[in-house]
């Protein structure tokens, strides 16, 4: 700020006196950055600082103050930009130009908490950056690791008059290429680094919605992806401040560009972009699964075919109920009994997957009524009830066959469709609710016809949540 005051002095200078000063005795100042001369022995890793922070929190404590004499510095990459108003007084910074790792020196990222807008006018996307450590908290702030000034309690915000000493600029303007992945295979370790999915698309029941200004939303828009290639979904976050918010999210497929992240609750796994450019769905074809489409129903039949409220069934033991097949596609969890009076309580008992503490790469678990003959009687519908404990991206779905034999071999094989009016809870729902599925009808279809209950998550942290089911009812009129 000092430089370009002088240089608007000098500038004022010669326009007053202009006419007795010759253009070629004075010159410009220089007002580019002077390139920071730091020891390459004062700079630590970011993997260091983790683990200061993971030490900390295993003591016992929130955040680790790293002592104001020390000297220390990290060295990073700038991947946020506030330009477009998506991102609000915190920088992104990760170690890697690129998405390369390993376990001696694993891609990471933190969040700068500053008390400053219009960051990205000073510190470009890709630029290198080095922060001087020295008196600043390491802590967590909505559920990613965090440095900012505060406390052995919490983190706070950097101040306007000091963040340009803390966070210096190098004249180095890097390439950042974002690392590819499924985000079944995305972990802590990616949070606060840029990160690309491949063949992705909105969530078919989103199709028209702007980015961040319908009516239900408040501070930010929630809009559900998904993947073409594994159906794994995950929540897109823009700000109701971002300068794209009326913008209506693409509907085709293809890949997205952002910061992997969590919502401000720390509830669920979300993709933050820094502009609407970094969601590229221009291919028009989408990958939309089979559905069935006979809506929902006004009223439900007096006649019951089904009903399944999992009483009789063992704490922590997988369900085994005559006629249903509870199925292991990957990993080692099934579908069990629950019983529980906590905050997120049972009803009574319920059925559940847990793929939480699993240590399972993937967890596929399959819960299939027996038959039913649609044929045999008129007006059926299906009504269930479900609910969830942090979700973090791992996802439940009610699906039906009308051509699976019965045989478990032959459950991946077999044409399954998305019973689509069936409402199933969301990520992004209440904690501790249990949400109705609505009346769905099934009159609109003959034949014989399975229902699954299908979860798809894994023992990751990001992807490993809990799901609830009971009191699971197909109804008819008489």
């Amino acid at each position: 700020m000092n430089k370009i005051s002088i240089f608007l002095s000098v500038m004022l200078l010669g326009v007053i006196f202009s006419s007795c000063v010759k253009d070629d005795e004075y010159s410009t100042p220089d007002i580019s950055i002077t390139e920071p001369n730091i020891p390459q022995e004062q700079i630590t890793t970011f993997k260091a600082i983790k683990s200061l922070y993971e030490q900390a929190v295993n003591g016992g404590n929130s955040t680790v103050v790293i002592d104001d004499e020390t000297d220390l510095y990290i060295e990073g990459y700038v991947v946020s930009s506030d330009k477009s108003g998506n991102f609000f007084e915190e920088l992104i910074i990760q170690n890697k130009t690129d998405g390369s790792s390993s376990d001696t020196d694993p891609r990471l990222g933190f969040k700068v908490d500053i008390n400053v807008s219009s960051l990205s006018d000073t510190y470009q996307f890709g630029q290198k950056v080095y922060v001087k450590m020295d008196g600043l908290t390491i802590g967590e702030t909505s559920g990613v690791i965090t440095i900012g000034k505060g406390d052995a309690v919490q983190v706070e915000q950097i101040q306007p008059a000091e963040y340009k000493d803390i966070i210096i600029r190098s004249n180095d303007i890097a390439t950042i290429t974002p690392k590819i992945s499924a985000i079944a295979d995305l972990t802590e370790n990616d949070e606060n680094t840029l990160i690309q999915l491949e063949n992705m698309q909105l969530n078919r029941f989103e199709l028209g919605a702007t980015y961040a200004s319908e009516s239900f939303d408040e501070f930010d828009g929630l809009r559900l992806l998904e993947s073409c290639n594994s159906g794994v979904q995950m929540i897109m976050q823009t700000s109701t401040f971002s300068d794209f918010k009326t913008l209506i999210v693409p509907q085709g497929q293809g890949h997205v560009t952002g910061i992997f992240s969590r919502d401000f609750r720390d509830d669920f796994n979300v993709l933050v972009v820094n502009s609407s450019a970094d969601v590229n769905f221009d291919n028009v074809t989408r990958c939309d699964p089979m559905e069935l489409t006979c809506g929902l129903a006004a009223t439900v039949g007096s006649g019951n075919i089904l009903y399944e409220d999992f009483e009789p069934q063992k704490n922590n033991k997988p369900i085994e109920v005559d006629g249903w097949t509870n199925y292991m596609e990957t990993g080692t969890e099934a579908w069990e009994g629950y019983s529980s009076t906590s905050s997120n309580a049972s009803l009574g008992r319920s059925a559940r997957f847990q793929a939480s503490s699993s240590g399972d790469l993937s967890n596929i678990g399959w819960l299939i009524t027996p038959v039913i003959n649609l044929d045999a009687q008129d007006g059926e519908t299906l009504r269930f009830k479900t609910s969830n404990s942090l979700a973090d991206s791992s996802y439940m779905e009610v699906l039906y066959s009308l051509d699976w034999d019965g045989a478990e071999a032959n459950i991946t094989s077999a044409t399954w469709g998305v019973l689509s009016a069936a409402y199933v809870v969301k990520d992004s729902d209440s904690f501790s609710a249990w949400f109705n599925s609505g009346n769905v009808d099934l009159s609109c279809i003959t034949g014989n016809i399975h229902i699954a209950f299908k979860f798809t998550g894994s023992g990751q942290d990001t992807f490993d949540g809990i799901y609830e089911l009971d009191e699971i009812s197909i109804d008819y009129v008489e």
